[in-house]
């Protein structure tokens, strides 16, 4: 066999160890952006059965958390450290974000609906 059939043999092989690859990585992306969003969905129905009013009363204040993160994250801040309750918003505002970038990129293909 010369090199040139080698080489055009081992570019080949790569190619199609990479695809497959990148193919089973999609795969379990789409897996885990399902399994979350339906642990997402059974968390709401279970908390909607449970109590209607409570869980309207906890969406508003995750709601009213996360626009307090939202703001800390993109306000500019005059001491350039944040503190207690500002923090923990901060990371569950970005954490909410991460998520539901995510889920928009890979849930979206879901077909298990």
């Amino acid at each position: 066999m010369s090199v040139g059939v080698r080489r055009v043999a081992k570019g080949v092989g790569d190619f199609v160890i990479e695809a497959l690859g990148e193919a089973v990585g999609e795969f379990v992306l789409s897996l885990l952006a399902c399994a979350l969003l339906g642990c997402l969905v059974l968390v709401a129905y279970l908390a909607w059965s449970f109590s209607p009013r409570l869980t309207i009363a906890g969406a508003g204040v995750l709601g009213l958390l996360l626009a307090h993160g939202a703001w800390q994250t993109f306000r500019t801040s005059t001491k350039g450290r944040r503190r207690g309750l500002a923090t923990l918003t901060a990371a569950a505002f970005g954490a909410t974000a991460i998520t539901a970038i995510f889920l928009l990129l890979y849930g979206t293909g879901c077909d298990c609906w």
